[in-house]
């Protein structure tokens, strides 16, 4: 463009400020030719004091939660925004927009002072006339995207507020903008940035939330629907004022018709058409997610991660701004088979309000496969209505919350853990031990090399002695038996020639800690040999599939990749697996853990036995807390059942009915093993395991 014709253009944008201002209102009785030269040099002086850079950054865009076969999971967004390039919009859109919106937009250099002079005309005989053009309006929704997003929302002036210097500098910052870009470019932003109302930013939003389509598929009618929105939103609204949209959008096709982009005949027949909205309104977050507390456990892991922001806020904001594609390991089909058994295993709304959980990981990846729990995430109050996650610990390993319930006492599944020591210290499964000692007493002579432990079951003192599950095997028996029938004493007796440090250090090389405080398991008392401290599911997951794996430990792993708009690439916890126990002793443990299935306390679980699978029940006392634990090489499956609201007699799960059955003491091997066998049976063809290696002859004679 020749340098005259910008600075014609330029003072012209200035003269179309300076009416709105009222400086020159007497000036409309000036004869054009008086303005000449010297007052188009001035004019254009003046107007190059105006800032004249905008940026344009990426407006804030939806982040999507997807599985692991790419469905979404969940959508996180400020505003409800999908931008799509102008070749994905309907014709009939683009070309309605102009007409109704900028009918000179192609003409114009960003300010239209002839449609200023018009506005400013029908101002004076009462009416009501808009004059900013298209890129005006980009203008503006731009520099309000810009306070939003850098947390300034507060900012935001209201149209009574926006001074004259406020419009002065849209308007130069728009004649700028179109030495810069092109109109589809101009265009294309506007209709990504625009608002339609009801929480649609931006025309593909807008097309999915009131017609069911995307914005390339927008019919001639839909189209100018939504182009006769954007003016008042409110006064618009498709869904409460049907009738303002109609009158609205047969303007638009008025000015479409007059301006040639439809026919007579295509307008007669727009103008006779119902509106026919199919409102689908796009809900957003955990609550409306599919799996909505692994989509809770998803977005801590942003929140708490300063890969992802500086501090939690910047973190949030990227989060529901920033326009996310965070690929997650859940399978989703596995998923719904485990949302199915939990709901199955006591509906959400039940009056008895007991909790069921199932969560699964894959050996020697880490990666979390099912995250399900028989609640309602919702925060307000109702029946069944929970928002902590009965499947983590309170905290992450940097002390952030992650929304956990903070786990269970895990009863049984403990002595897994005990075995193993006693097999890494030396000794063979096949050494038998007396089941009969119940009684210890205070001052026993334990060893901790680490710490102390105490405790007693001493008679003397008016305490009852050590009880195994039912009253037929106080007797001598091999550590692998105890082990497989769950014999409280068997374990005890174990104890007694081990190292309680060494027990504890067996446990966190598997994967267990504290979860409230994610310290190591707490072995000060004795009692905590059979389970009576609180992990997480997801631990006890992972422990178990540190076996199976060999005694190669992963951390667990939600998050496959989380890329940002333009392909940018975020660092995600990695699953660090590491060999942390001896295979022998992994071998040891699933060797002796396999029987529980066919002739132990887990021998009536229907899990498909034909497999090469093992499995350890827990169950606390007043059967409050139960478990069934278990794996193949493909899988590792922790199910709980039990009370997340307390631990009082109230809680107890002896003498009642759940599901229409009575349990005179709800075992680890009932609700939680019938739950856990289901998703492990459903699992098994996807994530098939192979054999166990054997442990060495030595752990077995």
């Amino acid at each position: 463009m020749l340098l005259r014709d910008k600075l014609w253009r330029k003072a012209a944008a200035f003269m179309a400020a300076c009416v709105i201002g009222g400086f020159l209102v007497t000036g409309l009785l000036v004869p054009a030719a008086a303005l000449g030269s010297s007052l188009a040099a001035t004019s254009t002086k003046l107007f190059e004091q105006l800032p004249s850079v905008l940026d344009l950054n990426p407006p804030a865009r939806n982040s999507e939660v997807l599985a692991k076969d790419g469905s979404v999971i969940a959508t996180f967004y400020s505003q409800n925004r999908v931008p799509v390039e102008l070749e994905q919009v309907s014709p009939f859109m683009r070309d309605g927009i102009v007409a109704i919106e900028d009918s000179r937009f192609y003409e114009h250099g960003g300010i239209d002072p002839a449609g200023i002079l018009r506005a400013l005309y029908v101002d004076t005989l009462g009416g009501r006339q808009g004059a900013s053009t298209i890129t005006q309006q980009y203008v503006k929704n731009v520099l309000i995207q810009a306070l939003i997003s850098s947390g300034r929302a507060d900012e935001v002036k209201s149209s009574a507020a926006r001074t004259i210097g406020d419009k002065l500098r849209e308007m130069k910052l728009a004649v700028s903008l179109e030495d810069k870009y092109s109109k589809d470019q101009i265009l294309q932003g506007y209709l990504n940035l625009v608002y339609f109302g009801n929480g649609a930013y931006g025309i593909q939003s807008a097309a999915k939330e009131y017609f069911g389509v995307p914005a390339s598929d927008l019919s001639l009618t839909q189209a100018a629907a939504l182009a006769g929105v954007v003016n008042r939103p409110l006064y618009y609204d498709p869904i409460t004022e049907p009738g303002h949209v109609v009158a609205r959008r047969n303007e638009v096709l008025d000015q479409m018709l007059q301006q040639g982009y439809i026919s007579t005949v295509q307008h007669d027949k727009a103008t006779a058409a119902p509106l026919a909205l199919n409102v689908q309104p796009t809900v957003q977050g955990c609550a409306a997610a599919t799996s909505p507390y692994f989509c809770d456990y998803v977005q801590r892991l942003i929140l708490n991660d300063p890969a992802f922001g500086a501090d939690e806020t910047a973190r949030r904001r990227l989060l529901y701004q920033g326009g996310l594609s965070i690929h997650t390991t859940l399978d989703p089909n596995l998923q719904k088979v485990a949302q199915g058994q939990v709901n199955a295993s006591l509906p959400p709304a039940d009056p008895l309000q007991r909790g069921a959980a199932l969560v699964s990981v894959q050996p020697r990846t880490g990666k979390i496969l099912a995250m399900a729990q028989n609640t309602i995430y919702n925060p307000a109050p109702g029946p069944g209505h929970y928002t902590g996650n009965f499947a983590l610990p309170e905290t992450d390993s940097r002390g952030k919350p992650l929304h956990g319930a903070g786990g269970f006492q895990i009863g049984s599944t403990m002595k897994p853990f005990v075995f193993a020591e006693w097999l890494n210290s030396g000794r063979s499964m096949a050494v038998r031990l007396d089941g009969s000692v119940r009684t210890y007493k205070a001052g026993f002579p334990w060893k901790n090399s680490c710490g102390t432990t105490a405790g007693s079951y001493d008679p003397a003192l008016g305490q009852t002695p050590l009880p195994n599950d039912d009253p037929y095997h106080y007797y001598r028996m091999s550590v692998l038996e105890g082990l497989y029938h769950s014999i409280n004493t068997i374990t005890f007796q174990s104890a007694t020639q081990l190292d309680f440090c060494n027990i504890q250090k067996m446990a966190t090389a598997a994967g267990i800690k504290d979860g409230h405080t994610n310290k190591p398991y707490d072995l000060s008392s004795i009692a905590n040999l059979i389970g009576t401290q609180d992990v997480a599911p997801l631990d006890m997951a992972t422990a178990y599939a540190t076996f199976a794996a060999g005694g190669i430990r992963c951390r667990p792993v939600a998050l496959e990749t989380v890329t940002g708009p333009g392909g940018h690439h975020y660092p995600v916890p990695a699953a660090d697996c590491t060999q942390t126990i001896d295979p022998d002793v992994a071998a040891g443990v699933t060797y002796a853990l396999k029987p529980v299935l066919t002739k132990g306390s887990g021998y009536n679980i229907p899990v498909n036995k034909e497999q090469d699978i093992f499995a350890k029940t827990g169950t606390t006392d007043g059967h409050t807390q139960t478990w069934t634990v278990g794996a193949t090489t493909g899988i590792a499956t922790a199910s709980w059942f039990g009370s997340y609201k307390g631990f009082g007699p109230e809680w107890a799960n002896e003498h009642i009915t759940i599901n229409g059955k009575y349990y005179a003491g709800l075992d680890g091997a009932n609700i939680a093993g019938t739950q856990w066998a289901h998703l492990m049976n459903a699992a098994a063809p996807k994530y098939p395991g192979g054999p166990f290696p054997s442990p060495p002859p030595s752990m077995l004679r």
